[in-house]
């Protein structure tokens, strides 16, 4: 397999550290990055659930820290079980983060962290803010940024009265990072269709519902698009890249199962000027909705690190967003270079159930006939075993999530409406479906296992 980027300076001597914190074993981000910085030859190390998730099994990466974590540790035990790997690694370490939690704790704890680690250095508080959805919509509003209509109910109470004048269907997500490990509403994105379901699920959530209520923009009047880029200190962007998302898993809610990228400078130019506005420095990742109804793009999530499709993104100087973040924090100059337009990102685990419950489609107006390449998220020609790791993780729970895909259509072929003939207002009679319980979103195939007690990293 051709290395892209070979040529790029980068200082082989600082080694990478890929940063997570919760119970997902199957996340491709992770091993994406130790492949996209150890194929230049950097060292990589990783903080992995056990011995066999797929970054464990990567060829590339030199070292593995045990470390099974929930998200509920005190931050003071997380920080120094970072310093002890620190000091096992022997050397700073650039610190790439795969989720919101470890964005968090890194930018909170900058001081203890400096000396052992290299890494960006946003305003501490900003990337809890921006990870909290309620955060977020704030910024939004104070810097003209279009956002989805939300509110952030306090109680019960506040979403029933939500509820007698919401127009469903409405998306719930979990509200703040770090409650979405100790005390999670929802289990991921959820699409809630009508009154009763909403209230159904509410009463789950205890008295200090830590959920956002957002408004649902429709698919069909809707495009999906993504950005990641990697920001300097000053807001200058150092990589900035725009795609579409033509599937996710679950439908139409939940993560990326196929995207490519698509130039889009008007996209680009938004989420730059925002980032500057605010301040932000490092690696992003930003979900985006353009809603045809008012010609807007709406900002749904700004990810303060790097995102698990960061792979479908390439300069022409072979630059991605970890390697423009290593080469930045390295103090080497970041090459020019334009995005590859035309390629395609797949997540092979996920995009299967994801082609089943779009029939097979999922593009759009902007995705061209033919992809110019296409980057899978688990198979590598020069590094297999993690994408064999997948497959012996994920055999059992994607075949229950098929097996419930194929249960749910045959009860809908089968369900039979209501008799016609009962009076307004009447029960239907006993040819009636039965009372279906509400949908509940699940995370894709093994990307979110039963959370364990923290341990000390091995």
């Amino acid at each position: 397999m051709a290395r892209s980027g070979a040529r790029l300076a980068v200082d082989r001597s600082v080694p990478g550290l890929i940063v997570k914190i919760g119970a997902y074993p199957l996340h491709h981000g992770g091993v994406g990055a130790i492949r996209s910085l150890g194929r230049l030859g950097v060292p990589m190390y990783a903080v992995t659930e056990d011995r066999f998730t797929p970054a464990a099994a990567c060829r590339y990466l030199c070292g593995r820290f045990i470390w099974p974590t929930t998200g509920r540790e005190e931050p003071e035990r997380l920080v120094a079980g970072l310093l002890r790997i620190g000091r096992r690694i022997g050397r700073p370490a650039v610190l790439l983060p795969t989720d919101d939690e470890a964005a968090v704790l890194i930018a909170e704890h900058a001081e203890a962290l400096t000396g052992s680690f290299l890494f960006p250095r946003p305003a501490p508080g900003l990337p809890r803010r921006l990870a909290s959805k309620q955060g977020l919509h704030e910024l939004c509003a104070a810097h003209g940024v279009p956002s989805p209509a939300a509110v952030f109910p306090a109680s019960y109470p506040e979403i029933e009265a939500y509820a007698g004048r919401a127009r469903f269907p409405v998306v719930a997500k979990n509200r703040e990072a770090f409650v979405r490990r100790s005390r999670p509403a929802v289990a991921g994105t959820t699409r809630i269709t009508g009154r009763e379901h909403l209230l159904d699920l509410a009463r789950d959530w205890g008295p200090r519902p830590a959920v956002v209520l957002q408004e649902y923009l429709p698919r069909e009047q809707a495009e999906d698009w993504i950005v990641h880029a990697c920001f300097a200190a000053d807001g200058a962007p150092l990589a900035l890249f725009t795609g579409v998302k033509v599937r996710s898993w679950p439908p139409h809610a939940g993560m990326t199962a196929c995207a490519w990228v698509v130039d889009n400078p008007e996209l680009a130019r938004q989420a730059a000027r925002f980032a500057r506005r605010i301040g932000f420095t490092g690696t992003a990742d930003l979900d985006w909705r353009f809603d045809r109804r008012d010609g807007r793009y709406k900002l749904l999530d700004f990810n303060p690190r790097m995102g698990a499709q960061f792979r479908l993104f390439e300069t022409t100087a072979g630059v991605d967003v970890v390697r423009a973040q290593h080469l930045h924090l390295t103090g080497r100059a970041v090459p020019e270079g334009v995005q590859r337009a035309g390629r395609r990102f797949v997540v092979e685990n996920v995009d299967l159930p994801a082609r089943l419950a779009y029939g097979g489609g999922g593009g759009g107006p902007h995705v061209p006939a033919r992809p110019r390449g296409t980057e899978t998220a688990w198979f590598a020609a020069d590094d297999p075993l993690p994408f064999l790791a997948m497959l012996a993780r994920s055999a059992v729970p994607g075949a229950r999530h098929l097996w419930q895909l194929h249960r749910a259509a045959r009860r809908a072929a089968t369900s039979r409406p209501p008799r016609s003939d009962a009076p307004p207002g009447q029960a239907p009679g006993r040819d009636a479906p039965p009372r279906q319980a509400p949908p509940r979103h699940e995370p894709p195939p093994g990307h979110e296992a039963p959370p364990r007690q923290g341990e000390e990293p091995q």
